[in-house]
Parts: C-alpha cells; sequence; structure tokens
C-alpha cells in the first residue's frame, strides 16, 4: 500500500495543479487574439532552408503574404545546392551563409548570416522555419507583444494539423501540444524558432550573437540571452503555426527523443521536472491499474482522478488552438477529440522520451550529427 500511494499521492496532486492557471490562459488568448497592434514598426522575416520539405513551396508562399504593411522576406541557406528549385516566392532576398563553424549548427550561423545581411530599416527580427505554413496575421501577432515595456521577444509555437492524419502524426501532435500548453500570460520559459521575434535593438543590447556561439539550438540561446538581459518572453497565440507534415513511427520516435535532448542539454530547468512528473504521472498510472484488476475499487476511482483533469487540460488546448487557427476549424471539428482521448497514451511517449534522453549528447539534424555542449562548457 505504501508504494500505491507514494507514486498515487504525487500524480493526483500534480494531475489537479496542473489545471491551475487554465482560465487565464484562455482569458490571455482571447484577448491577444482581439488586440490590434496600434504600432507596426518594418521587420525582417527570416527563413533558413535546407533542402526539401513537405509543401516548401506553399511555407514559403505563406511567409511572402502576411498581412504587415513593411518588411523583408530573407531565405537563408549554407549554399546555393540548399535551395530547391522552383520553391521561392517572387517577393524574397536570398542570403548564402557558407558557415564553416564546426562548434555552431549550420542552422545557427545561416540566422547569424541573416540578420547581418538585414536591411538597415528594419526594427524588428522574426524567425519562421521551412516546415511552417504561417497565417497571414503571423507578423501582426509577433510584433504586438513587443511594444510592451520588458517584454525582449515574443513567440508563437507549432500545431501540428496533417491532412489526411494518421496514428503517428496525431499522436505527435497530441504529444507535442503538452508545450504549447505551457505558453500563457506572463514571462514564458522560452521563444520557438519557427515563430519567435526580436526587436533589432535587443538582440544586439542582449547579446545573441555571443549566445549563439558553439550552439545548435537557436530559438533555446536566444531564449537565455533574452532572460539574461532582464527581460521577458511574450506568447503571441496569433502566430501559432500550422505544421502540415506527415511523419512515421521511425521517425516519430527519433524526432521526440532529439527535442528531448537538445532541452536536457540547453534548458535542464525544464527537463528535469518534466522528468520526474512524468515518473511519478505514469507510476500512478500503473499502480492504479494493477490495484483496479486486483479488485480494488478505491483504485479505480483514483485512476479517473488521475485522468481527468490531463484530458481536460489536452481539450483546452485543443480549444485555445482552435480559436487561435479558424482556418483550420474544420479540421478541428473532426480530430480535435483525440487531444483529451489520447492524453494517457501521449503521457507514456512522454516518459519514454524523456528516459531516452536520458544519455548521449550526440543528435542527428538535417544531416549532420552534432555533440552538445551546456553554455559555457
Amino acid at each position: 500500500m505504501f508504494w500505491y500511494w507514494f507514486f498515487v499521492g504525487p500524480a493526483l496532486l500534480l494531475a489537479f495543479l496542473s489545471l491551475r492557471g487554465e482560465w487565464k490562459r484562455a482569458a490571455y488568448v482571447a484577448g491577444r487574439l482581439s488586440e490590434s497592434p496600434d504600432s507596426l514598426p518594418p521587420a525582417s522575416v527570416i527563413v533558413p532552408v535546407k533542402g526539401e520539405d513537405e509543401g516548401l513551396r506553399e511555407n514559403l508562399a505563406s511567409l511572402a503574404s502576411l498581412d504587415y504593411p513593411d518588411y523583408e522576406l530573407i531565405v537563408v541557406a549554407h549554399s546555393a545546392a540548399d535551395i530547391p528549385a522552383g520553391v521561392l516566392p517572387h517577393r524574397v532576398r536570398i542570403v548564402l551563409a557558407h558557415g564553416d563553424d564546426p562548434n555552431t549548427g549550420e542552422k545557427v550561423q545561416n540566422l547569424a548570416a541573416a540578420v547581418r545581411a538585414a536591411r538597415k530599416s528594419s526594427q524588428i527580427l522574426a524567425f519562421a522555419d521551412s516546415d511552417g505554413r504561417v497565417t497571414r496575421r503571423w507578423l501582426r501577432a509577433l510584433a504586438a507583444p513587443l511594444a510592451e515595456p520588458d517584454v525582449g521577444a515574443s513567440t508563437g509555437y507549432r500545431w501540428f494539423a496533417p491532412e489526411p492524419p494518421t496514428f503517428w502524426t496525431l499522436l505527435r501532435s497530441v504529444w507535442d501540444a503538452v508545450v504549447f500548453g505551457r505558453l500563457g500570460p506572463g514571462a514564458n520559459s522560452f521563444a520557438w524558432g519557427g515563430a519567435m521575434a526580436i526587436r533589432k535593438e535587443t538582440f544586439f543590447e542582449a547579446r545573441v550573437f555571443e549566445y549563439w556561439k558553439n550552439t545548435v539550438s537557436d530559438d533555446y540561446a536566444l531564449s537565455a540571452a533574452v532572460r539574461a538581459a532582464g527581460l521577458t518572453i511574450a506568447f503571441a497565440p496569433g502566430a501559432l503555426t500550422p505544421c502540415l507534415e506527415q511523419i512515421t513511427a521511425r521517425r516519430f520516435f527519433s524526432w521526440i527523443r532529439r527535442q528531448m535532448i537538445l532541452t536536457r542539454v540547453y534548458e535542464a530547468r525544464l527537463w528535469w521536472p518534466a522528468l520526474i512528473a512524468h515518473v511519478f504521472y505514469c507510476g500512478g498510472m500503473a499502480a492504479s491499474v494493477a490495484a483496479s484488476i486486483r479488485g480494488n475499487r478505491l483504485a479505480e476511482w483514483a485512476l479517473i482522478a488521475q485522468l481527468s483533469p490531463g484530458m481536460l487540460k489536452g481539450l483546452n488546448r485543443a480549444t485555445l488552438a482552435k480559436a487561435a487557427l479558424p482556418e483550420c476549424e474544420a479540421w478541428f471539428r473532426r480530430h480535435a477529440w483525440v487531444y483529451a482521448i489520447w492524453v494517457p497514451l501521449a503521457t507514456w511517449v512522454w516518459l519514454i522520451a524523456l528516459v531516452a534522453s536520458v544519455f548521449g549528447n550526440t543528435i542527428e539534424w538535417r544531416g549532420y550529427r552534432y555533440d552538445l555542449k551546456r553554455r559555457g562548457s
């Protein structure tokens, strides 16, 4: 009985504590989505390209047709060979980085070259990923929080909305939506590289170039620079980015392990609490299932109490994402239910990903192998 409550007690507490702030998060998202920015400074939108991505031509076209009064679109690559033929929109600048620093990720070197090449008149630097298909309001949403005092950077996030979905593509979406659920009012822990923006002045004052040196993760490094400058990261739900890419089982597990290794190396303060929480979540689930099989009726109710808050929170994540992405309303009507029903499965997959990332600092990314090192090591 001791071991049962050793896992189930903390699991119940964590489950109910996870619902804290959901009303504030919903109110914050609604407020952000309804705001109209007073100032939209000139901006440079930077997207790195490394070979073919599913829907790359359409993804770049979405970045070239933003509802924003004054911006340039920069497509940056290591070399011309990395840009597939026929994918570039009409309105685009091309920057070729030709970076040769073996200790810094190719993407980071590309972004640094694009920042240096950005036009002088731009006051905002916005960063996108080539596998996302942004909405027309994407840049407006990222620019709005940057006018607020103490905000150093703004961030959106991705939402995997593949069509047609498969089991693995939907599971990735449910798994990844947990991170989306961490973003909300106040100071956020990180910016996501596929939808983040920073004032050019802040970029240089926060010494982002220095933080980008000898790293593979552009967004974790930029986030650390912003926090070190005493500034906050604001969530911009209007910059939620649909990702339509398909994925296989093998790629899915490789991808989630890479995400967690990056987090363990560059943001251990996020990784450790996640690991501990999921050990108790999954341990409590397993203990209640085992006790229920032996006929313990209390354990059945304990299992329901463990699962219900997480499933409710999963459904709320989908509801907020639907509000941020009205273009995908039909998709959410068909698939929103999985964000509640599949939460128990996704919880176990989170534990698998976290445990798989415990050992080893080597990842493979876009054809390269990187040995990750913590900043300062």
